[in-house]
């Protein structure tokens, strides 16, 4: 790649800034007249911040993604364009699905929730591609060998994934989200809170589905990381920081402005916190089981490697 100077740089990301809008606004668009007319209180921040703090933040992922990958040219656009629209529309809305749609969104919004992502996902990110002087195509190699990890240390490493993300997912929604009494009421469980495990076990007995749906959301969240993990040209911790980022900053910036399908500002706040932290930590987790293969349960948890 020609050698570009600080200056050039500066220049490809600031377009690449204004062209985020122009699709992340464009696709706004197809919802727009289909929003309940709800009146939602003021975000965390305006909405000329809260539009400069998501448009800066996809901007410089997405770049960020596009760089640290060995991959070029078609494959690159093809992974990045689906992991891109399935860590960040896919997986959001298909949970907006399950827990808004007797609430705030009806029939006829929700196959528009997911519309709205694609013209980011399709055409920003390939366009991205090609900006940043990725576009043509070269040899490459995967710098992990995680891949080529037996059968059964993939199943193995999966459930802990599953386990690890649906433990993350009811602690965070637990102790941060559930405290909120107004979060409580806006899901039609007004009141007091109960004890941890009263409510765990009530929502087994009653909605046990959840657990199971969580699991399939856990399983998209890892293949949208695999083209990342295994494409990548950084290190473990750098590439886990990049996947941890992708989980958690695209979709949860949107709390911080209003929203009349979350009116209340308190509960967008409330999941602000929760899903950024589980969503990050689990990114980490995902990067820390396949990154590798490992010959044990020590040199898992980074102790001596004993020889399989």
């Amino acid at each position: 790649m020609k050698k570009i100077t600080v200056f050039g740089w500066g220049v490809r990301l600031f377009v690449l800034l204004i062209l985020f809008y122009v699709f992340y606004l464009g696709g706004a668009q197809t919802i727009s007249g289909k929003l309940p007319e709800l009146t939602s209180e003021p975000g965390l921040v305006p909405i000329g911040i809260g539009l400069l703090l998501v448009g800066v933040a996809n901007t410089l992922l997405i770049a960020a993604l596009v760089l640290s990958s060995r991959w070029n040219g078609l494959q690159l656009i093809l992974l990045l364009s689906l992991t891109y629209f399935g860590a960040v529309t896919f997986v959001m809305q298909i949970e907006t699905w399950y827990f808004l749609s007797n609430i705030t969104v009806d029939k006829d919004l929700m196959p528009w929730l997911f519309i709205m992502g694609l013209p980011v996902a399709f055409l920003f990110v390939p366009i991205s591609v090609l900006i940043l002087g990725k576009a043509r195509r070269q040899n490459i190699t995967s710098s992990f060998n995680s891949i080529a990890m037996p059968t059964m240390q993939w199943i193995l490493k999966l459930c802990l994934i599953a386990v690890a993300y649906v433990t993350l997912y009811w602690l965070a929604g637990y102790y941060i989200a559930w405290q909120n009494p107004e979060l409580r009421a806006f899901y039609g469980s007004p009141g007091a809170i109960t004890p941890f495990w009263e409510h765990t076990a009530y929502t087994l007995r009653t909605e046990s589905g959840l657990f199971f749906f969580q699991v399939l959301r856990a399983m998209i969240w890892t293949l949208c990381a695999l083209p990342i993990l295994f494409g990548s040209r950084l290190n473990a911790w750098w590439t886990a920081l990049l996947v941890a980022l992708l989980f958690s900053i695209p979709q949860n910036l949107g709390h911080i402005m209003e929203n009349p399908l979350i009116p209340s500002a308190s509960v967008r706040l409330s999941h602000f916190i929760e899903t950024a932290v589980s969503t990050f930590i689990f990114g980490l987790v995902v990067v820390w089981l396949l990154h590798r293969k490992h010959n044990s349960f020590a040199d898992l948890f980074g102790c001596k490697s004993l020889k399989a």
